[in-house]
């Protein structure tokens, strides 16, 4: 999302590296740079003035120790005002109440259905015994589409299918929520093309009616300054507790992403970068300001591996590379594993350093798609045991997977190579690494 950002906004700080000190001259051309850079992304013109004129003011203001390059001090004046812009402190969502009640907005289109079951899904993991709402009463199959999200997270899903009118449905669920001691229920209601008076009298009589403790503004960030613009509409309406963010993962500039937050005065709580139900984030302001500006985000990626990873079957899994028993099946189980963490390249992005590194490089998911073959198409024995596959098996497992034996051959070798690695990074953490001969006196 931000990677165009990314790369104006280090080419403009790039005039400051390497200068033995800060002028007026080169500090004004620099913030003119910064500023073209926000607005080129989609930053509202009066938020982009603002943070470079306190950039420009907290810079002309350092006084620079001789062992700081003046461009390392920019980038983390520009950070520091990115954080402020995007709310500064983490904000959490507000889950009081028995049951606790998360009422979501927004347009039609912005993804609030597909957030719905990722909350879902994000609080249960957290031990809650969630409900889902289908208020959606307007679009066809929103709410096959709740009980079909509902079912891929074992959320259960309240709905009417026959009831028009979205206040008893919300009321009711409610109702049956506090029979069934259900701890959070989310009301998932129908959104619009465009905002008019009818779907906000609904939503704000929705509110009215269960008054939610947490009401959060569903925003599409690809849909540029409009997303602005209908945020501000739907907050003086109904005031909503906080923002969500969805389909960071794509392509649009991003501006109405860090205008967002400054324009309605309202945190960003929550970051959505794909389809699957676990691409859901909580957002961080710091963090993201670290990815904006090419400094990676490690603290989430570590959150993600987290999240992925079972603690018991790591532990399995380095006793198996020890004893170098990994095997094919092992490996084919990491796969799914990372794919889990979500998208490749917004993983990768998350390195420090990589963000500008790969920002014109094609990554798929489905780069792992010819992988997945060849393993699926040998047998359990040759996956224990790859050093039994000769001709005339790499033939037949080539013809099954779809690829070719040259193919086959390179995951081998790779496989191999791979699991020396491993078994080399054991000896070291085991304190048994060994110094080559030729290292010996």
């Amino acid at each position: 999302m931000f990677e165009n950002l990314t790369g104006k906004l280090n080419n403009a700080m790039r005039t400051l590296k390497g200068k033995g000190r800060i002028t007026d001259v080169n500090v004004a051309a620099t913030v003119k740079e910064i500023r073209r850079a926000l607005m080129d992304a989609d930053v509202n013109y009066k938020v982009a003035k603002e943070i470079t004129d306190r950039i420009k003011d907290e810079a002309m203001g350092q006084k620079i120790l001789i062992a700081v390059d003046p461009g390392q001090m920019l980038v983390k004046i520009v950070h520091d005002e990115l954080v402020q812009l995007m709310g500064a402190q983490v904000q959490g969502i507000n889950l009081k109440g028995d049951p606790a009640v998360v009422l979501i907005a927004g347009l039609q289109g912005s993804g609030k259905t597909t957030f719905s079951g990722k909350l879902a899904q994000y609080l249960k993991k957290s031990g809650r015994n969630v409900l889902l709402v289908a208020c959606d009463i307007y679009r066809p199959a929103a709410i096959d589409q709740l009980k079909v999200l509902g079912e891929q997270v074992g959320v259960e899903v309240y709905a009417e299918p026959e009831n028009k009118n979205a206040v008893e449905i919300a009321q009711n669920a409610l109702a049956y929520a506090r029979k069934m001691s259900k701890k959070v229920v989310i009301v998932d209601t129908a959104g619009r093309l465009a905002v008019d008076e009818a779907m906000m009298n609904e939503i704000a009589a929705v509110k009215e009616a269960i008054k939610p403790t947490e009401t959060l503004f569903v925003v599409d960030s690809m849909t540029g300054q409009d997303a602005v613009n209908t945020a501000k509409a739907f907050n003086d309406r109904l005031n909503f507790d906080g923002v969500v963010l969805t389909k960071l993962d794509g392509d649009a500039r991003g501006g109405a992403a860090l205008s967002i937050r400054h324009v309605v005065e309202k945190p960003i709580k929550f970051i959505s970068t794909g389809e699957k139900m676990d691409a859901l984030d909580q957002f961080y302001p710091d963090r993201m300001a670290s990815r904006i500006l090419g400094m990676g985000d490690v603290l989430s990626l570590v959150e993600r591996a987290q999240n992925a990873f079972d603690e018991e079957e790591a532990e399995r899994l380095n006793k198996k590379i020890r004893q170098n028993q990994f095997s094919f099946e092992d490996f084919y189980a990491q796969l799914q594993q990372i794919k889990k963490m979500g998208n490749i390249k917004d993983l990768m992005g998350m390195i420090p350093g990589m963000g500008q590194a790969i920002k014109d490089v094609d990554i798929s998911n489905d780069a792992f798609t010819p992988i997945e073959a060849i393993i699926q198409s040998m047998t359990p024995k040759e996956r224990q045991k790859p050093e039994i596959l000769d001709m005339s098996r790499k033939k037949r497992i080539a013809a099954g997977s779809g690829t070719s034996v040259q193919q086959i051959n390179n995951l081998l070798k790779q496989f191999e190579d791979m699991r020396k690695m491993m078994r080399m990074m054991n000896r070291v953490q085991d304190g048994k690494m060994k110094l080559p001969k030729m290292m010996k006196r």
